[in-house]
């Protein structure tokens, strides 16, 4: 068992460090378009030869207001990258695959007809294939869809609601990969064998109503473990089946579950020696840990094989390439930031190395090539966005890029991880960003109460790639954001703390944060507001309406504030929707809209699907003859990122001027 408990006084000293003593508040209002603007280099990636990287970069001479694909050849990296800026399709994110080839995601507005032949406005998204040099751009995975059975209608129908993507790299095989695509509201979709090579398209596996991958070989891409969804009295029941030779597969009872347990039972690899599984589960202890499942004798082990004392596991490491195929080199731990462990010590050394180089950022080892020949990484801060390196023969460090250089220079403060206890005792972790320079001495701030989205979501250390809590600690801001129960990676117990309790107890989380700061010194008790988006603009809109109020306004994003009308749209997760669907309830701000009692802002996307207009446009309507209210509609933005540069300047510069002008009687 390999048990990391050093991290446990970590934990406690991170939680008890007073705030550093600095002489002043040294903070200036860092601009909107500084965060607006798009990075220079992002969604950065290797191919599996290890012979190319591909990334989106901002185009050249757009001012950082479009994308583009870039790719350089690992080869002569001195030579520059290949750059191909983006058309009507705005490119969001790439892939480095194998075979020359690399995978494009890329989006355009829509208005027409959607799954259903009603008229929506929302996004198209398309995959695309090119080669390392950009010669040509091919719908990818599409172009022989219908001799696998696949209409045009339901190829619409993909390209508004749908996602697709890379299943498995099958490193083994130097031609094909699995290929996932599947409608984000009915999940309905398959698995498709893809040569890139030749663009030959074969049906792995298809999804029914009731049952689904739960994992892959990773060697052949067969269909190893497929979960199905079955009503019993009450409720339903998971049931796994796992593979027991010649196509045939095997129930296995002591991995059966009723769905409202709702543990976490994730099959995240596979090791060949032992025939055994890798299953990331919260079944035997409040903390998600590894254990190997042995399908012979349908039992798991004794005890964890990977176990962090304080936090989740949520993923594994296993080697890519033919030198460490499908070997344990890592874990990956929902810490502060999301940590990789390095098992290995060969990588462990590596990674000491640069953290040494690199002093002060997180070190993600983004892919490596056989014994760490070619090693591609992001290092990173709550204070330093990304930049991305790579390293040769383990001595020679080039950066790549640097995600946004001009706020290099911008003061910005480390964001520090605390806790505090709720009313009802519960710890709530949080994560607290101060101005630059601010001491206790220096006086209580005006604090923002930020709860992140999801709510089954969470928030990190590491840079904020919204840009909310820096832009709004260099304008002098406190902000805390509360890991409110119902947040996942701090163990079973606060996730299911959440359950049934939105407006209610999870709402009481943020206003005992809000109670914190205050007793500690950091926020003035009559200068606090609430801002969050998603679900954390449900926070801000219920807060508006709930008696006794620390804040003395509410910002809004895309908030749900309806509970009676969320719908079947807020998750692209089909079981997600079943089991924790019975969970969104509470306080229904629509139904309380008389007591409104603070002003709120409200600002939403008209291309939001996840979350429609009617919810600000209701509330608004129904809320400002009682309090004042703003209701700011934003042209084509959609409910998640990556946003337009303009969507991101107006919501920025609104958040800005509302909080100095019209939060509470004189601004905040």
């Amino acid at each position: 068992m390999i048990l990391l408990r050093i991290c446990a006084v970590i934990f406690l000293v991170m939680a008890l460090t007073p705030f550093s003593a600095l002489a002043q508040i040294t903070a200036r209002p860092i601009p909107a378009d500084d965060f607006a603007r798009l990075p220079n280099i992002s969604s950065v990636s290797m191919s599996l030869e290890g012979d190319t990287i591909a990334a989106i970069v901002a185009s050249p001479g757009s001012n950082n207001e479009q994308t583009a694909l870039a790719t350089w050849n690992l080869n002569d990296l001195s030579a520059g990258p290949v750059i191909t800026p983006s058309g009507q399709m705005q490119f969001i994110a790439a892939q480095a695959l194998k075979a020359g080839r690399v995978q494009v995601v890329a989006r355009q507005e829509w208005t027409g007809p959607g799954c259903d032949e009603t008229r929506t406005r929302t996004f198209i998204q398309r995959l695309y294939l090119t080669d390392n040099r950009h010669a040509r751009f091919e719908q990818a995975f599409t172009s022989r869809m219908r001799t696998v059975g696949i209409s045009d209608a339901t190829e619409r129908c993909f390209e508004i609601s749908g996602t697709a993507g890379l299943a498995a790299m099958l490193p083994l095989n130097p031609d094909t990969v699995i290929v996932r695509r599947v409608n984000d509201i009915t999940q309905r979709g398959g698995y498709f064998r893809y040569n890139l090579r030749t663009d030959d398209v074969q049906v792995a596996y298809r999804d029914s109503d009731r049952s689904n991958v739960a994992f892959l070989n990773p060697r052949t891409g067969d269909v190893m473990v497929r979960e199905r969804v079955e009503p019993v009295s009450g409720g339903y029941e998971i049931l796994v089946d796992i593979t027991s030779g010649a196509g045939g597969f095997t129930n296995h009872p002591s991995l059966t579950r009723r769905l409202e347990d709702r543990y976490t039972l994730d099959f995240v690899g596979f090791d060949e020696a032992s025939g055994e599984y890798y299953v990331i589960t919260d079944k035997f202890s409040d903390k998600a840990a590894v254990y190997m499942y042995n399908p012979a004798t349908q039992s798991f082990s004794s005890e964890p094989a990977l176990a962090h004392p304080n936090y989740d596991i949520v993923g594994i490491r296993l080697g890519q390439r033919v030198s460490n195929f499908n070997r344990l080199l890592g874990f990956v731990f929902a810490g502060p930031h999301y940590e990789t462990y390095w098992i290995d010590p060969d990588i462990r050394g590596v990674q000491e190395a640069l953290q040494q180089a690199l002093p002060g950022q997180n070190i993600n080892l983004i892919d490596f090539t056989d014994n760490m020949g070619t090693v591609l990484i992001s290092a990173s801060s709550g204070s330093h966005p990304p930049s991305y390196y790579v390293l040769r023969d383990r001595s020679q460090l080039m950066l790549l890029g640097q995600s946004r250089p001009w706020l290099e220079n911008a003061t910005m403060r480390e964001p520090q991880f605390v806790t505090y206890q709720a009313r009802d005792g519960l710890t709530i972790p949080a994560i607290l960003t101060l101005p630059q320079g601010w001491t206790r001495e220096s006086g209580p701030l005006p604090t923002i109460i930020l709860p992140h989205g999801g709510p089954w979501s969470r928030d990190s250390t590491d840079w904020d790639d919204s840009g909310w809590p820096q832009f709004l600690a260099s304008r002098g801001y406190a902000v805390l954001q509360p890991q409110y129960r119902g947040s996942l990676g701090f163990g079973r117990q606060l996730w299911l703390a959440g359950d049934a309790e939105w407006g209610q107890k999870m709402q009481d989380d943020k206003d005992d944060g809000a109670a914190w700061l205050v007793s500690q010194g950091v926020a003035a008790p009559d200068r606090i507001a609430i801002f969050g988006y998603s679900y954390g603009g449900f926070a801000a809109i219920a807060a508006t309406v709930r008696p006794s109020s620390p804040y003395q306004c509410a910002i809004a994003g895309a908030g749900v504030a309806s509970l009676a009308r969320l719908g079947t749209t807020w998750s692209q997760n089909r079981l997600q929707r079943i089991y924790q669907g019975r969970t969104v309830r509470g306080m229904d701000p629509m139904q309380r809209t008389r007591e409104a009692n603070i002003p709120i802002l409200l600002f939403h996307g008209d291309r939001d699907t996840r979350v429609p207009l009617f919810h600000s446009r209701d509330f608004y309507n129904a809320v400002r003859g009682n309090v004042p209210a703003e209701l700011i509609v934003i042209p084509d933005m959609p409910h998640s990122m990556p946003w337009y540069p303009n969507h991101v300047r107006t919501s920025l510069e609104a958040i800005d001027r509302y909080l100095r002008r019209d939060c509470g009687p004189d601004g905040l």
